[in-house]
């Protein structure tokens, strides 16, 4: 009886085995195949970059000029393409449409901040402006 058992367990000790590899072994293939390196996080969205530090109204042609900034990216140097929006108030109205410009921020070099000017409309008297980014976008340098 003694050896019987001995090689019941010999059995099922090559059975799991054969069993772990089989589940196993793909799963370590996978790995291997996949390479070293770390996977590289997208992006960030230029809106992000890129922000209005002042506004105000030229006296001399009365119109809005909204002064912009860009943050330089880690990827490399680039330019940026800013929408700026000018509004009399913080909120936007849907049913308005609200003026716009773009500004072009060319030569942001990594870790720097560059700075552009968007000119708007001719601004009514009586109201005070409001300017924000209404979007962005980021090229590479070539």
């Amino acid at each position: 009886m003694g050896v019987s058992t001995l090689k019941w367990q010999g059995w099922l000790v090559g059975l799991v085995t054969v069993a772990g590899l089989l589940v196993f072994a793909p799963l370590g293939l996978y790995v291997w195949a996949s390479g070293g390196d770390p996977p590289q996080a997208p992006p960030r969205a230029a809106l992000e970059d890129v922000r209005v530090t002042g506004c105000r109204i030229d006296p001399a042609s009365r119109r809005v000029v909204a002064a912009v900034e860009a943050a330089g990216r880690a990827e490399g140097p680039g330019a940026y393409v800013v929408t700026v929006e000018f509004r009399d108030r913080a909120e936007a109205d849907p049913q308005a449409r609200a003026a716009q410009a773009l500004v072009k921020i060319p030569g942001v070099a990594p870790g720097a901040t560059e700075y552009g000017e968007a000119v708007g409309p001719v601004w009514p008297v009586a109201t005070v402006p409001w300017c924000g980014v209404a979007g962005a976008e980021f090229a590479r340098a070539a």
